[in-house]
């Protein structure tokens, strides 16, 4: 949620700026602004896309050495121009912020009172009146943000510069992403590595509590006790053409299209050391080498994949395993076990929810973490004892697709791992599960092949309100997970349930006029689905069902079949994963909502 970028420059930054937010746009927004410092602080802001707002800076020949600039999703006043960001302080200090602060009440009061006048609803024009109030008596800008923050209850990544220090820029962070970027003669300041790219591939992942002051000669970093630290350097991998949509005509199109190869790359590490501690990081062996459970942390369709895992992990290693949403888990009295692996699951690994609910299993002793995330080097994996790194590529649109099938792959991994250890696993059948992943890949490609039956399939539900998805066992998240795409991308209500869960109150909503999915592979539970696809038929429901090719399913009147390829045992998840994605984005599309970029919603959650 939200974007942050920044420069300071010997060149002109306001194509820079424009350029990293266009590269933020899916992080999910509904105004953007920029501000430079030139002999005096000049903005443009506008309620909806960035290019509303490069329309208007360019109509205003807007030019800076020195700029911030922001994407702003709706928290703490309604979506207008006085509450987008930059928010400019007595004409003098402009600041952005991503997060949320708690006390912004409080200190709005304190601040009224010692005379400032605040133009916005917003938490954010409070962290501004009150640098510039510690301004006014240090007249140094980063001795200003660091006394200030530290009045700050919440969460906050924050840049901010000064019209009487016209070559710094100030940024600090805890609990939302920043970064610094390091160029010759040149730095910046980003929310996500993909708006500096542009410019440069080294970058400083700022911890909780830091301060940077950057300016042309360099970078300094402080702590949150205000002592100068040294930051690791990191080269990004991340190449500009992962954020180009080539010959696609949607992110989402593209990364649905990714798989195979995502998948190939995230298999790869297995494939070469088997089911083994070292996957997951130096001290993993120790680690796991006594777990007694498995709790997993989540959040939406990362959520969804560990409800898939729990079913490997149960009956392939033999322990108990339970999911919890991490909002949830947060705020209960959970019971600790030191012998419990704490399993988080981000894609982004910034997730505010699934991050604090990892702090709160640390706080109750829980040593045993791991992290299985996409991104290198974020939040979440820096604060995990234990790392699997999907190997996805940069995934921009907001529905996830490759992230979901890659974490199931690093969940199918970590199950191989716990069963081997714990004794569950002999060489016979772990040659088996790697064969499986082997070939992998080239069934989700032959599931991609049916793009078409499915697009046909698309037209049908984009007229209805409300449709239904039924799976059972291991395919029942998929059936939520279908029900998911569809409703954020094309905003047809959709739900889903066990099979068997119809008659015990769903099967009411069933007529002519609710369209009912079913995931049907050909496993032990395939004539428990069949009869209630006929429960459903006799309701005079519409069936799609989306069967194994050797599932013996037949179309009827009222019943439409797509056969997906061989079942594919344990891992059929992933492959009936892939033709519920290409259902709502084509859905979508015949309803022409914006697929990429769906109302309401951001790619990376760093809000409550």
């Amino acid at each position: 949620m939200c974007g942050i970028v920044g420069a300071v420059a010997q060149r002109d930054v306001v194509h820079f700026l424009v350029d990293g937010l266009k590269r933020l746009e899916y992080r999910g927004y509904d105004s953007a602004g920029i501000a430079v410092l030139a002999d005096e602080i000049r903005r443009v802001r506008r309620t909806g896309r960035v290019a509303e707002m490069e329309a208007a800076a360019a109509a205003e020949s807007l030019t800076g050495h020195v700029g911030i600039g922001h994407t702003r999703w709706a928290t703490h006043g309604g979506v207008t121009e006085s509450n987008a960001h930059p928010h400019i302080s007595s004409g003098e200090l402009a600041l952005v912020h991503n997060g949320i602060i708690e006390n912004h009440e409080a200190q709005r009061e304190r601040l009224r009172g010692l005379g400032y006048r605040f133009e916005s609803q917003t938490d954010t024009e409070v962290i501004a009146h009150l640098i510039r109030h510690y301004y006014d008596d240090s007249h140094d800008l980063l001795s200003a943000t660091q006394r200030a923050v530290k009045e700050l209850e919440g969460a906050y990544a924050i840049a901010v510069i000064h019209k009487a220090e016209p070559g710094r820029l100030i940024a600090a962070r805890m609990g939302c992403p920043l970064l610094v970027g390091l160029g010759g003669g040149e730095n910046f300041i980003a929310s996500d590595v993909s708006a500096v790219l542009s410019a440069t591939r080294d970058v400083i992942f700022l911890e909780e509590g830091d301060v940077a002051d950057v300016s042309l000669a360099g970078v300094q970093v402080y702590d949150a006790d205000g002592a100068e630290v040294e930051r690791a350097v990191h080269r990004s991998d991340v190449s500009l053409a992962s954020m180009e949509l080539g010959p696609y005509s949607h992110f989402m199109q593209k990364e649905i299209h990714e798989q195979p190869r995502a998948l190939a790359d995230t298999i790869e590490p297995v494939m070469i050391d088997g089911f083994s501690p070292a996957l997951f990081g130096p001290d993993a062996a120790g680690l796991l080498a006594d777990v007694r459970s498995v709790q997993i942390l989540a959040c939406g369709t990362s959520y969804y994949a560990g409800l898939t895992a729990r079913y490997w992990v149960e009956a392939i290693a033999g322990l108990p395993c339970s999911v919890e949403i991490a909002s949830e888990y947060r705020y209960r009295d959970a019971v600790a076990d030191p012998k419990q692996l704490i399993v988080t699951i981000s894609q982004s690994g910034e997730t505010l929810d699934t991050m604090e609910a990892l702090k709160y299993a640390k706080s109750l002793g829980q040593d045993k973490t791991l992290s299985i995330c996409n991104v290198p080097e974020s939040a979440i994996p820096r604060a995990s004892r234990m790392v699997f790194y999907t190997r996805a590529g940069a995934e921009i649109g907001v529905a996830s697709t490759k992230a979901f099938t890659t974490q199931l792959i690093a969940l199918f991994a970590l199950t191989g791992t716990l069963a081997k250890l714990n004794g569950r696993l002999d060489t016979e059948k772990e040659a088996a599960m790697l064969q499986d992943l082997r070939l992998l890949p080239g069934s989700v490609q032959a599931a991609l092949n049916l793009e078409p039956q499915v697009t046909a399939w698309a037209n049908l539900f984009a007229p209805k309100q409300h449709a239904l998805f039924l799976g059972r066992g291991l395919h029942y998240p998929i059936a939520l997970e279908g029900a998911l795409k569809l409703k954020e991308i094309s905003y047809i209500h959709a739900e889903a349930y066990p099979a068997g869960e119809l008659k015990h109150g769903p099967l009411a909503l069933v007529d002519e006029a609710m369209p009912v999915v079913v995931i049907a592979p050909n496993d032990a539970l395939l004539e428990k689905v069949k009869s209630n696809i006929q429960e459903v038929r006799a309701r005079g429901g519409e069936m799609f069902v989306f069967a194994d090719a050797d599932s013996h399913f037949s179309e009827s009147e009222g019943v439409h079949v797509i056969r997906t390829p061989r079942h594919v045992g344990l891992l059929s998840p992933v492959v009936h994963a892939i033709p519920v994605q290409i259902l709502a984005y084509h859905a979508a599309l015949a309803k022409g909502t914006d697929v990429d970029k769906p109302r309401n919603l951001a790619k990376s959650v760093t809000v409550e």
